[in-house]
């Protein structure tokens, strides 16, 4: 009570940091269903695309100055469950914040579904690329290398909460947590500049230090895309029922 701001902004940072303790652990559920690997699907429809992973792998790691910088890049996924809710908060934009914590609840279950449907392990992997070289090391794809065959063949049963970190690949969550980000943060406009060179450098990080396939980036817009349209239009239908609803409990 009258603290508007700070009470919007730390709801919404205690339901994302909900949302993110119960879905890190429910994407190895996924994984366990065991259903066939995706991964030459994946990288037939790269080429189908005109899009060369190994090709956008060469480049950067011929440039070793660009690399920090992807590291930097991807760990921006840190940022959005408390930056994001703290600016919106605070600048007043309460509509957008409540539509962007929905649409990352939505995204990230949307997400979990379609991994045990369509799992995969990842780039490097298909194309017999190291993924630990002095030049370049796929921090995020590691993880999931070693943790996602382990998981469908059943030798790993027993979860620790200090040690997981999610084992998604199709779609991405890296890739729609960039877009989820970026349009929340568009809502102000001095944060514009930062957003599209954090959010905008996630992207292009992702498919390297993820070890996503062009196509699970592409995928996880379209989820944050569709995410933000359903919670838009399930925080409208909810706004347009309150006064029908006050008014008939008057009228009781």
């Amino acid at each position: 009570r009258g603290y508007p701001r700070l009470a919007f902004a730390f709801v919404s940072s205690a339901q994302l940091e909900l949302s993110c303790l119960l879905a890190i652990p429910l994407s190895y559920v996924a994984a366990s269903a065991n259903l066939p690997l995706q991964d030459a699907a994946f990288a037939r429809f790269d080429r189908w695309l005109g899009l060369d992973w190994q090709g956008y792998y060469d480049f950067v790691s011929a440039r070793p100055a660009l690399v920090p910088y992807f590291y930097i890049a991807y760990a921006m996924i840190s940022l959005p469950t408390f930056g994001v809710p703290i600016l919106l908060g605070l600048t007043g934009n309460f509509a957008r914040l409540q539509r962007f914590t929905l649409a990352c609840i939505l995204t990230a279950v949307v997400t979990i579904l379609a991994s045990a449907l369509l799992p995969a392990i990842g780039t490097f992997q298909e194309y017999g690329i190291p993924a630990d070289t002095p030049t370049f090391t796929a921090s995020g794809y590691l993880v999931q290398v070693d943790e996602i065959p382990a998981v469908r063949n059943g030798s790993l049963r027993v979860l620790s909460f200090e040690t997981l970190t999610g084992i998604v690949t199709f779609p991405s969550f890296h890739a729609a947590a960039a877009v989820l980000a970026l349009w929340a943060c568009w809502g102000v406009w001095w944060m514009r500049p930062f957003a599209l060179m954090a959010y905008g450098g996630m992207l292009l990080a992702t498919p390297l230090v993820g070890g996503h396939y062009f196509a699970d980036v592409f995928a996880g817009c379209g989820v944050a895309v569709l995410a933000i349209m359903a919670a838009k239009f399930t925080r409208e239908r909810a706004s347009a029922r309150i006064p029908v609803m006050t008014q008939s409990a008057a009228t009781a």
